[in-house]
């Protein structure tokens, strides 16, 4: 049985929760990506099977919300945000934590202000191992309210036992994201490794470990992205693939082949097994769910999608890359953004901006919506989402559990 941790109320939804139940009892291997359906008449919510809050996410919350209850009287800071949901930080922010560094790194307040009797909690991203000497030498212990998400240490872990083996690591990741900065500060202990955000720059690699570039170029073009003392080709002969948790699985994979197929051009297919590590094992589940979720609700078609989730959130945008293309598709943070039937906030990924959208539902009925979230969205905001949207529609019968999902 999963565990079951202690969030406050406020993220639950009892709708998605009992959805959420029903579908894991009549699919316990989770083979149906069919969405579930909520027809209320003029409108039609197709609900992805699997979105929200993840193993790592709820257990980073349970944390957090315990270090506060056991320590009244005590300073609580967390190193960055806990999340990348903004109305759980914010709440954090409402019950008196401070946040050290902001998602990108920028220290909001200094390290040297810490003393030994303060709490601080590490987040569900992980931190660089600089980082937990600095509070071990200040008298904490980071690992008291360590909230890093197991399949983050999981690819540390990895990571770090291919680089002891003589592998360099290849991190597919934002160099820029908590995460990854986390992944490569424990990766480069062992051995070297190397960042890469896409399939163009994975494609940029091949070209330095077939030898088609001239290796000082790779300084230049892989720039704040590779540990101390890199060296080109000699450090591209034995590699392994890892990757950030929130990233496009296919993605990793279709990189994980670029790098092998330019290690067998330059070394031949017989002896691949010395030069290339097979990671499929360090892909995280929850966002392979959620993102093969994802393929099973827009091939249920709709009219329009909406994806829930914090606008920095890495997981969440590449749902919404999953959907652009097929349908319109509304990235919102919360109900909030969602003014009427005729106007809508949301980010658009292309320009990093949050726009305002007018005449967003389409006229006719009954409109069709896909509705998925992000890893770090609470179920009550998505619940919150389609209550919005419904009350746009006057003549909709009451959002209820489908009936044809059968009680576990």
């Amino acid at each position: 049985m999963p565990k079951q941790f202690d969030i406050p109320r406020i993220y639950r939804s009892d709708l998605i929760g009992e959805i959420k139940r029903r579908r894991s009892a009549s699919d316990a291997r989770k083979e149906d990506l069919a969405p579930t359906e909520i027809d209320l008449g003029p409108v039609l919510f197709k609900i992805s099977r699997f979105f929200g809050f993840c193993y790592g996410v709820e257990n980073a919350i349970e944390i957090a919300y315990r270090a506060l209850e056991e320590n009244p009287d005590k300073r609580v800071f967390i190193l960055s945000e806990m999340i990348h949901n903004p109305n759980v930080n914010a709440d954090l922010v409402r019950l008196g934590v401070r946040f050290l560094q902001t998602a990108e790194g920028e220290q909001l307040i200094p390290l040297s202000i810490l003393q030994p009797d303060d709490v601080v909690i590490v987040p569900a991203f992980g931190t660089t191992k600089e980082i937990f000497d600095i509070l071990g030498q200040l008298g904490i212990d980071p690992q008291r309210y360590n909230a890093t998400c197991p399949f983050v240490e999981k690819v540390w872990k990895r990571g770090r036992q291919l680089a002891q083996q003589g592998h360099t690591i290849v991190i597919h990741g934002q160099h820029t994201h908590e995460e990854t900065r986390a992944t490569f500060s424990h990766i480069r202990i062992d051995g070297p490794s190397v960042v890469v955000r896409d399939r163009s720059e994975a494609e940029l690699l091949a070209r330095f470990i077939r030898g088609e570039a001239p290796s000082e170029q790779f300084y230049q073009d892989f720039a704040g992205r590779f540990s101390q003392s890199f060296t080109v080709p000699q450090d591209l002969i034995r590699l392994g693939v890892v990757n950030q948790t929130t990233m496009l699985a296919e993605e990793t994979h279709e990189i994980a082949q670029i790098i092998k197929q330019a290690l067998i051009a330059r070394f031949g297919a017989e002896t691949i097994s010395e030069h290339y590590a097979d990671t499929r094992d360090t892909l995280c589940y929850a966002t392979s769910e959620n993102q093969r979720a994802m393929g099973g609700l827009l091939d249920a078609t709709g009219d329009i999608a909406v994806v829930v989730g914090g606008y920095n959130s890495s997981n969440t945008s590449h749902l919404v890359e999953l959907a652009e293309g097929r349908m319109p598709v509304f990235y919102v943070r919360d109900a909030e953004e969602i003014l009427s039937r005729s106007e809508i906030w949301h980010l658009d990924l292309q320009t990093k901006s949050r726009e305002l959208t007018k005449n967003w539902i389409p006229e006719r009925t009954p409109v069709r919506i896909l509705i998925s979230a992000g890893a770090s969205c609470p179920d009550a905001m998505v619940e919150a989402v389609i209550c919005k949207i419904a009350s746009f529609f006057p003549q909709a019968r009451p959002v209820t559990i489908p009936s044809n999902l059968i009680a576990p």
